[in-house]
Order: structure tokens, then C-alpha cells, then sequence
């Protein structure tokens, strides 16, 4: 089978890396054009193109990949699949039905629950306890297409989005073999979605990320696990920005039920424990405004942190 792969972020590289490893025949690699990056605005290329060009295959960048331009080039390369996955432009569907066959995309959630372009933050910060992967026939509609296979795994309280995601994106290289082997072989099966039961990932926005100290400790948590990489949990001290990358949940110290939300409870060598809506979290990782990310410990030798003061 000849096959475009469409991808751009590294949550895409293991996938392109799965289809090089095994006999398939990769006409292209379409990708995002290189964009300037860091301080010095060097142009900076993305990932799945790094690996492409490694293993010497042919890359495309199309500004719009929708274009008439773009259409013509793809459509001359006469592959049977497409390969979607994490690429960041939304495909029409003349460019979609230029696949022979169909295309095909990997999905970081048990679809049709969460849909959209942040599924595995939004899984995490509403405290699910289990997410997966879903191959599925794209159609126009945003990951409402009918499903070829799909793969559950546990989310643990330790896992965070980051850790999460490390995880699907090596799933999802193996799961895209599978997929591909049925539908060579013909003896794939398409299951439409329910409707009813979709639920959408919107993309994170900066203010996603605000704490409100008076929700249970356990949503708080869950929170600043399903916000990082970005935006990351945040709050306010004497009126500076401080992210909270890590926290745990602790248990109010006696004497101190009456505390109000968002107050420092405690500051000891374990970090800073602090009132919640019900019960308490003990901050362990944080960045101030201005400086690097650093242990709780670190942020209260430099500011004098205090018991009473209040966060938010």
C-alpha cells in the first residue's frame, strides 16, 4: 500500500518511525512549514520532518494544505491511504477523498469522548480514570468518523498529561499497524460513533489554567496534572504569577478547619500545604513570575513564605 503520512508534533514521530520499520510504501511526508523559534528566531523544523529527512523520504510543506496547489501535488503521488495523525491543519474533504482507499487517523481518546484538539489534558483535569487510543476513517466532521479499532488504558494518580501522552503516542505507532494489516488484508470493520455519547477536548486557552482554590483538593489536583505541558495550574502571591507543575494531596493539620481556601497552612521541609475547598494540597514543584521552575523548598528559603498568607 502506498501511503502519505500527514503529522507534525512529536506526539506523531513514533507512528512515522512504525511505517519506516515495516514494508509500506511512504510516498510523502506532509508536515507544517518550518517556523521561527527561540530567542534568535531561528527557523525551526518540526519533529516528524527531522525523522523524515533522516530516513531520506520525500517531505511536504504546504502552507494550506487545502490549496489548489497542494491538491494537485498529492493527488499526483496516487496513494491508497492516508496517515493523520497530530498534523495541525484541518483537511477538506477534496483533499480527503484523495486517498483510494480511505484516510485514517490516530485519536488520543476512547471516541467519541473527547473529541477536539486537547483530549488528553481535558481526560486528565476531569479526573477520568482510564483513556486510549482510536483509529478512525476521517471524515469531514471532526473525529466523528466511523472506527476501525481502539485500545483502553488505565490513567494512575501519578500520571500527568505529559506522561500520559508518552504513553498513547507509543500505543497508538502499534495500534496503526494493526489498522493498516486489517485493511490490506480486507478484514477490517467500521464502527460509527454515538452520537449521544460525545463529548468535546476543546484546546486549552492561558485561562484554563487558573486554580480556584475553593474546589476539592482532588479537582485541583487533577488540574494542575491535565495542564502541563501548557498553560500549567497557576495562582497568585502577593500579586506575582506562580505555576504549580506538582502537588500532592495532604490532609489538614488540627486547629486549622476554619481556614479559608487558598491559604497557606503549613511550610515545612515536605513543601507548602495549602487550604482547598475540602482538605488540602502540599505544592512541591512551582515557578515564580520572572524565574525558573524550581522545589518548593527552594521558593520558600527565597520569599519567607508564611503561614496566613494566602494564595489566589
Amino acid at each position: 500500500m502506498k501511503i502519505i503520512f500527514f503529522g507534525s508534533s512529536h506526539f506523531a514521530v513514533p507512528s512515522l518511525e512504525a511505517l519506516i520499520k515495516n514494508p509500506y510504501e511512504i510516498c510523502a511526508v506532509v508536515t507544517q512549514p518550518d517556523k521561527k523559534k527561540g530567542r534568535h528566531l531561528h527557523l525551526g523544523q518540526t519533529d516528524v520532518k527531522a525523522l523524515a529527512n533522516k530516513a531520506g523520504l520525500k517531505v511536504f510543506q504546504p502552507e494550506n494544505a487545502n490549496s489548489g496547489d497542494s491538491i494537485k501535488y498529492l493527488k499526483g503521488l496516487s496513494a491508497d491511504i492516508f496517515v493523520i495523525v497530530a498534523y495541525g491543519q484541518i483537511l477538506s474533504q477534496e483533499v480527503l477523498d484523495l486517498a483510494k482507499i480511505f484516510p485514517i487517523n490516530i485519536h488520543a481518546s476512547l471516541l467519541p469522548r473527547y473529541r477536539g484538539a486537547a483530549p488528553i489534558n481535558w481526560a486528565v483535569i476531569n479526573g477520568e480514570k482510564s483513556t486510549g487510543i482510536t483509529i478512525i476513517q476521517v471524515t469531514r466532521k471532526m473525529d466523528s468518523g466511523p472506527m476501525l479499532m481502539q485500545k483502553e488504558i488505565p490513567i494512575s494518580e501519578d500520571d500527568d498529561s505529559v506522561i500520559l501522552e508518552d504513553r498513547l503516542r507509543k500505543i497508538g505507532a502499534g495500534l496503526l499497524l494493526d489498522a493498516l494489516s486489517e485493511i490490506k488484508n480486507r478484514t477490517f470493520k467500521l464502527t460509527f460513533q454515538d452520537e449521544k455519547q460525545a463529548v468535546m477536548a476543546p484546546k486549552l486557552r492561558k485561562e484554563d489554567g487558573c486554580i480556584d482554590w475553593s474546589l476539592p483538593a482532588h479537582k485541583i489536583y487533577d488540574k494542575v496534572r491535565g495542564c502541563l505541558p501548557w498553560p500549567a495550574a497557576f495562582t497568585r502571591y502577593k500579586d506575582k504569577l506562580l505555576k504549580i507543575y506538582k502537588l500532592e494531596i495532604g490532609v489538614v493539620p488540627a486547629g486549622f478547619l476554619g481556614v479559608r481556601p487558598g491559604e497557606i497552612l503549613n511550610v515545612t521541609k515536605e513543601g507548602l500545604a495549602v487550604k482547598a475547598g475540602d482538605g488540602c494540597l502540599v505544592i512541591k514543584d512551582l515557578q515564580p513570575e520572572g524565574r525558573r521552575r524550581m522545589p518548593a523548598l527552594d521558593f520558600i528559603a527565597g520569599h519567607k513564605v508564611r503561614p496566613g498568607e494566602k494564595f489566589g
